[in-house]
């Protein structure tokens, strides 16, 4: 197979921009970042762009098409936090370059009747092709129910556990039931032993602190009922917690549309009418909270050093998940992020190497010798401003150019 050079491009390697630098792809990996072009090299011209890393989406809910469509918008890796891309029935994922890479939780554990469900209309039937293999549902109500079924999650090829802490509060469910503090506490002390990472959902100040103190990894989305205190800040940092924000979750669960990008014809060219119209939509479930405080709050995580990783919480094409679409709201996250006081690169660093890094995924993430050939071009200048992240030039996944 011939190598491949792209020429010309400023890299930004996932931490930093390392100025303008030949990189080389060898087959599925990047053989040299710097120095000249191999004799006999396919050249890509990228005299005016900048090369970043595949950017991964630390929160996604697969449906029919999304890792394709998410792949079009350079999202060469989604972290799937409830569904059915569990090792078991990933195969043909894994060796499709014209899709993008998966990792999955499989099912999270919560009770019966507990988070998800009062999202689902009555009847409402996802239109999905049944897995090979049915993920496990581990619904529990007791520490040993939870306890039991880590290894059980673990032996059907979940690559990290996830815990549902919801009341249902700002869903406009309250009483929905939930997690109690021991079965969290024992389904963590479970997945310890075996050395595998636990994310929980937790919209809310108290169920980030019960998440925190069970000693959980990491937090899926940033609380949105009330403004943060440092006493919450110290707390998540001390514990050693990575947080996915999902601003874009949280303004459409505000009844804020994303309308704006759907109207960016750089989006709009790349969506069909279902998408569309989901990102005109909204969740509109919690219309009395305020998008300023979670960007206080994101600022403030973002200052004490806390580990911030750039996802969406994007799922099915469907107006009642409204305000989301895969590939395209990681990069409206991405201006969330700068919106909320990040700087550009360190946006863009929760969507390549700090998400990589702290989900385990040493093989991508970053432009360096013998990593994935992930990578994303794009016209202009991302790391002053974000939003030239969207001028896609080309996208590369295990080496292989997707076709335009």
């Amino acid at each position: 197979m011939a190598l491949t050079a792209i020429t010309g491009a400023r890299v930004f390697d996932g931490e930093k921009s390392v100025g303008v630098q030949t990189v080389v792809i060898d087959g599925g990996r990047i053989a040299r970042v710097g120095g000249d072009v191999p004799a006999g090299s396919e050249i890509v011209d990228g005299s005016g762009a900048t090369l970043l890393p595949g950017l991964i989406d630390a929160h996604v809910h697969s449906a029919p098409g999304s890792l394709a469509l998410a792949l079009r918008f350079g999202v060469t890796t989604e972290l799937e936090m409830q569904g059915m891309n569990t090792r078991e029935n990933r195969g043909a994922v894994t060796d499709d370059d014209t899709v993008a890479d998966v990792r999955s939780a499989g099912f999270a554990i919560t009770p019966p009747g507990g988070h998800p469900s009062e999202l689902m209309p009555e009847g409402f039937r996802p239109k999905w092709d049944l897995p090979p293999v049915m993920p496990l549902m581990p619904f529990s109500t007791t520490p040993e129910e939870a306890a039991a079924y880590v290894p059980q999650l673990l032996a059907r090829g979940s690559d990290f556990i996830k815990f549902m802490i919801d009341d249902g509060s700002v869903e406009g469910h309250p009483g929905l039931p939930s997690l109690d503090r021991a079965t969290v506490n024992a389904g963590v002390a479970e997945a310890k032993k075996y050395g595998a990472l636990t994310v929980a959902h937790a919209l809310t100040v108290d169920a980030t602190r019960m998440a925190a103190e069970a000693g959980i990894d990491g937090l899926t989305h940033v609380f949105m009922d009330q403004p943060h205190t440092a006493e919450i800040v110290d707390l998540i940092k001390d514990a050693g917690m990575f947080v996915v924000p999902c601003i874009s979750l949280n303004a459409s669960m505000m009844g804020i549309t994303a309308g704006e990008l759907a109207d960016d014809p750089r989006v709009a060219s790349r969506l069909d009418s279902a998408w569309d119209r989901t990102l005109r939509s909204s969740y509109n479930r919690y219309p009395q909270g305020e998008l300023t405080d979670v960007y206080d709050t994101v600022r403030a995580l973002d200052a004490a050093g806390v580990d911030l990783l750039a996802g969406t919480d994007v799922s099915m094409a469907e107006t009642f998940f409204g305000g989301l679409a895969h590939g395209a709201s990681l990069h409206h996250e991405l201006q969330y992020l700068v919106a909320a006081g990040l700087t550009p690169s360190r946006a863009l660093r929760a969507a390549t190497a700090t998400a990589a890094r702290r989900f385990r995924l040493g093989d991508r993430g970053r432009v360096a010798e013998g990593l994935r050939a992930d990578l994303l071009l794009v016209d202009g200048d991302p790391t002053h401003t974000i939003s030239d992240t969207l001028n896609t030039r080309a996208v590369w996944r295990r080496g292989t150019r997707l076709a335009d």
